[in-house]
């Protein structure tokens, strides 16, 4: 089913505020991103997206299915702008609204394999499993890995953290560890070590699994 922008906009707000376990009409237009009245609800509703229960927003069926496609093309909109264009979070939002409206999805499935399938967008979220992350799909020329498929003397600038846990996401970071970081595998017996910023760093394998590195090729690119 076709919904144009706005009411997209709407059935992002309506999921969001439902993470919060808030599904009234003013918790919802506090996450929407344009304006709406009760006359927008009702075409959703009209369109067996939406039903109204005493003063709650709810999703049917369809309308849960549509909204959680909506949400991974606008979640991994947030990791094509932050981790690759690098944009700053001030202007990250408002181009990951511009781009996640026009992915058709076979760019959405490309996008997702190139960045290794992220779970998570950048404030933390969760981002809706595609087809091609069940199959883990892989391109040939893959150029966002895990920093753990590295090879000694292997270099990559680390794009993402998936956090095994906050405790280790925290340590990582206390480290100097973060997007944005160049790293090299220095070693991967009989310890996994990496190097960056004039630091050498031996860290647990599982770990070195979670962080995903936009690996470079040539270090021109650096």
């Amino acid at each position: 089913m076709m919904l144009n922008e706005k009411q997209e906009e709407i059935m992002e707000a309506i999921w969001c505020a439902g993470e919060n376990k808030s599904y009234s009409i003013d918790a919802i237009k506090k996450r929407c991103m344009v304006d709406f009245t009760e006359a927008d609800l009702l075409e959703l509703e009209e369109k067996g997206l939406i039903v109204t229960h005493a003063d709650k927003i709810l999703f049917s069926s369809d309308g849960k299915h549509l909204a959680e496609a909506i949400m991974r093309r606008h979640r991994l909109a947030e990791v094509l702008v932050s981790s690759i264009l690098k944009l700053k979070k001030s202007s990250m939002e408002e181009v990951a609204c511009k781009v996640e409206h026009c992915l058709e999805p076979e760019v959405e499935e490309s996008i997702c394999t190139l960045l290794g399938h992220p779970e998570i967008c950048p404030d933390g979220k969760l981002i809706p499993k595609g087809k091609c992350c069940k199959k883990k799909q892989r391109l040939i020329s893959n150029t966002v890995v895990s920093l753990r498929e590295l090879k000694p003397s292997e270099i990559g600038r680390i794009t993402y953290i998936k956090p095994g846990s906050h405790s280790n996401l925290h340590q990582l970071i206390s480290f100097g560890l973060h997007p944005g970081v160049v790293v090299s595998v220095h070693r991967t017996n009989p310890a996994f070590c990496i190097k960056f910023e004039n630091t050498e760093l031996a860290i647990d394998e599982e770990i070195a699994k979670n962080i995903f590195v936009w690996k470079i090729e040539n270090k021109d690119n650096l």
